[in-house]
């Protein structure tokens, strides 16, 4: 669950040039199973989760709390943006910052649709919650997720090392809108 405070959810759609950033409906539960069981997608994420038992406990609507964003391309969800309160399973510098997380389907990489969906989610945050630092946590062998920390203006809080690989702890200062 995620704790933003008094922010309502949830929002209005936030619409880009492409894509939509909306709460999740029941039409996304296929993908959502997709998105959980995919080997591709949790490459850097400890593994993916058995189909059998995603079927099994998956909610008719899945992911409907506060800060899950599905992402959704001309109708279809393509991944998902989470922004929530950074607990103390997580680094002590990451700790009651706001996180920022993102998983997308494997047909959806290399279009830019991740720095396009965490930008928007970003700016949503700010117009909310101003002034609120925001971490990201990602596996430093993961060349991708660490080029978006970079494009979305995360810098290197720390390195660590949990889940048999090195992890990299990035923070991006509030920004004001103008």
């Amino acid at each position: 669950m995620s704790d933003l405070g008094p922010v309502p959810w949830p929002p209005a759609p936030i619409r880009t040039d492409r894509l939509v950033l909306r709460a999740s409906e029941a039409r996304d539960r296929e993908a959502f199973i997709e998105l959980l069981a995919s080997p591709e997608v949790h490459a850097y994420l400890g593994g993916p989760r058995p189909r059998e038992e995603l079927e099994r406990e998956m909610p008719e609507v899945p992911a409907r709390w506060p800060g899950s964003f599905v992402v959704d391309l001309d109708g279809e969800m393509i991944g998902q943006v989470l922004i929530r309160r950074a607990t103390a399973h997580r680094r002590p510098a990451a700790v009651g910052k706001v996180d920022l997380g993102y998983l997308f389907l494997p047909h959806a990489w290399g279009f830019g649709y991740a720095a396009e969906a965490c930008t928007a989610a970003l700016d949503w945050l700010e117009r909310v919650l101003p002034g609120e630092p925001v971490v990201l946590a990602t596996q430093t062998a993961n060349a991708g997720s660490m080029r978006l920390a970079a494009k979305l203006g995360f810098t290197e809080l720390e390195r660590f090392w949990a889940w048999d690989a090195e992890q990299w702890l990035g923070m991006r200062p509030a920004v004001t809108l103008t």
